[in-house]
């Protein structure tokens, strides 16, 4: 089946809308640039004047050519060593703003029984936050590490594992969904880069937004004008 475009920006594939909302029990966001407006660890970097090297690897690894999304995390949090810590709270005060619709998309998922995961290769820091400003039920990121009041340039290890990268937002995705007692075509999942795909493909509804074209062309619904509420205008 071709795609079609729904609306305008708005184009879906492999589905007729639309669907039920309360069909779906969990919804799961990427974070940078999917339910946020940056990407944290480019404008952590910009504290030490290294935002552009940074964001290269960002850039190369949400479009896919980095494919080992580990080493590409690991490479940009060591080029953050010696970052004060203070400078997240500043990250996060001055540049970080929810996405368009996000608060909206949330609510009403929320409003239909659904529950909310938030599976970020970024940071806790941030994930934590944006988790609590939006009600957001379960949350998984990763953990810098610090030490006098400095970033470290690595990430901390935790229960699960040291970096959540697509195969560990996958694992997250399908593990919710297990304790929740539901199956994987009833979950959706929201994404904007390479390391959203393995999870993206499990969900019974993948949604792209603003998303990198191999990621467009895999979603079943790209949202590629306007906010992440738009998501509603296929969810009844």
């Amino acid at each position: 089946m071709s795609s079609t475009e729904f609306a305008p920006g708005l184009v879906v594939q492999r589905f007729t809308p639309p669907l039920a909302l309360a069909d779906f029990k969990l919804i799961a966001f990427d974070m940078d640039s999917t339910l946020i407006n940056i990407e944290c660890i480019d404008e952590i970097a910009d504290a030490v004047g290294k935002k552009a090297e940074v964001a290269a690897i960002t850039e190369a690894t949400m479009r896919g050519e980095i494919k080992d999304f580990k080493e590409s995390l690991r490479r940009r949090v060591a080029l953050l060593e010696g970052v004060p810590v203070s400078a997240l709270q500043q990250v996060y005060d001055e540049r970080l703003q929810l996405n368009p619709g996000a608060s909206a998309l949330v609510a009403a998922c929320k409003a239909a029984g659904l529950k909310v995961l938030l599976v970020s290769g970024g940071f806790t820091f941030f994930a934590n936050r944006v988790r609590d400003r939006l009600g957001i039920d379960f949350a998984r990121s990763n953990l810098l590490d610090e030490a006098d009041g400095q970033l470290t340039g690595r990430v901390v290890q935790q229960s699960w594992g040291d970096i959540c990268d697509g195969a560990e937002k996958r694992r997250t995705l399908l593990e919710v969904a297990s304790l929740l007692g539901v199956s994987p075509q009833e979950c959706i999942a929201v994404g904007d880069g390479a390391n959203d795909l393995p999870m993206m493909g499990e969900a019974g509804l993948s949604v792209a937004f603003h998303a990198k074209p191999a990621v467009r062309a895999q979603a079943m619904v790209s949202i590629e004008s306007g906010g992440l509420d738009r998501l509603l205008d296929v969810l009844r």
